[in-house]
């Protein structure tokens, strides 16, 4: 991974809101995603977390696999934490952060939120996931239904951190308006379109049509199976609808999971690359896609219509139509979009978006009761 140059914790960022603009040297990170789970927010919390530390920051990463946890339902591969009262409470309260960012609306982060607001101490949010959609794919209810808890969840955060402007819109029409700019990029050591193509795609008719992700409903893979353009569709992921999926569409190559010089080839020996979702806030895989030169088919929704350009791939509610339309794309632009999606550059948003507590917030945070009801 490029190094950019350190921020130091002593660095004077832009005040906001009157409150102290010290960078945080501490930082806690609440989640529910994250290793040994592969997903667009454990990869960009880790890489996050990693650039962090890489520039001295001291971060903490609060995780199901501090506590006893159960399996998802109809999603056994994502682990819920089972904590006691209080305990994500007594954790923060032992690390003494500079500053507390709760990345996800699980059972986690919901304890990290109830413990900051009991003590008025200010804590940040991410919005990663169309968590609303994503449910209403998963249970056949309404995305409105889900909607409620979204806004309650978030409204109480100093700042809540979004990739794209799309979803800024979004959560302004809910009326969440502390919104901060956090994007998200790409290693472009790993990912370039000299990393060589996968022994299985020797042979393939083509053009190669290539999906990488979650194997879930919510991707909406089916849709690309599905459709109707000749060459070859390849499935690069796990996950509960693999199986289903592999029995419906045994045309297609499913690949399994596959991870970095593996899964930068799988994306520059492929065609096109297509974009079937639309419940992400962003899509990483799609700028992964386009630093190895394979342009992308999509449907025109958030994370999307954010990204692509007419250079660089298609968006159309046919994806039939957006693949013909990727296929004239320029590899060479593809390669040049992708190199401008910087990690250290989306580390640098996401830090400056960070609210230092101050001295008697801190004080308040680490006064933690045994148990807290």
């Amino acid at each position: 991974m490029n190094q950019a140059r350190p921020i130091q914790a002593s660095q004077i960022a832009k005040a906001q809101g009157g409150r102290r603009s010290t960078l945080p040297h501490s930082i806690a990170i609440v989640t529910d995603a994250w290793h040994p789970q592969t997903n667009g927010v454990v990869r960009t919390l880790a890489t996050t977390c990693e650039i962090l530390r890489s520039w001295g920051h001291e971060v903490t990463v609060i995780s199901p696999q501090d506590y006893r946890s159960f399996p998802a339902p109809t999603y056994p591969e994502i682990r819920l934490a089972l904590t006691w009262p209080g305990a994500v409470g007594r954790q923060l309260a032992k690390i003494r952060p500079d500053a507390v960012h709760i990345a996800t609306e699980g059972p986690l982060g919901f304890a990290a939120r109830r413990y900051c607001c009991n003590r008025r101490v200010p804590f940040t949010t991410a919005y990663h996931t169309q968590f609303p959609d994503y449910l209403a794919r998963r249970t056949g209810l309404s995305a409105n239904v889900f909607w409620p808890y979204i806004r309650w969840f978030h409204r109480p955060a100093q700042r809540v951190m979004v990739a794209t402007e799309t979803i800024r819109k979004q959560l302004r029409a809910q009326g969440l308006n502390r919104l901060n700019h956090w994007s998200r990029g790409v290693d472009l050591a790993c990912f370039s379109a000299s990393a060589p193509a996968p022994v299985e795609y020797q042979g393939l008719k083509g053009p190669i049509l290539l999906y990488v992700g979650r194997v879930a409903v919510e991707k909406n893979i089916e849709a690309f199976l599905s459709c109707s353009h000749p060459g070859a569709k390849v499935v690069v992921g796990d996950g509960p609808a693999r199986a289903a999926l592999e029995t419906k569409f045994p045309e297609a190559l499913f690949l399994g999971k596959r991870t970095g010089l593996d899964l930068a080839g799988c994306y520059a020996g492929a065609d096109v690359f297509v974009f079937p979702s639309k419940t992400d806030t962003f899509g990483l895989v799609m700028i992964e896609a386009l630093a190895c030169g394979t342009p992308v088919a999509a449907y025109p929704v958030p994370g999307p219509i954010d990204i692509l350009t007419d250079d660089v791939g298609s968006m159309s509610e046919n994806l039939d139509h957006a693949i013909e339309a990727a296929l004239r794309c320029q590899r060479e632009a593809c390669a040049r979009h992708g190199a401008s999606y910087s990690w250290e550059g989306a580390t640098r948003q996401f830090i400056h978006g960070l609210v230092a507590l101050e001295e008697e917030e801190c004080v308040s945070l680490q006064a933690a009761p045994v148990l807290e009801f």
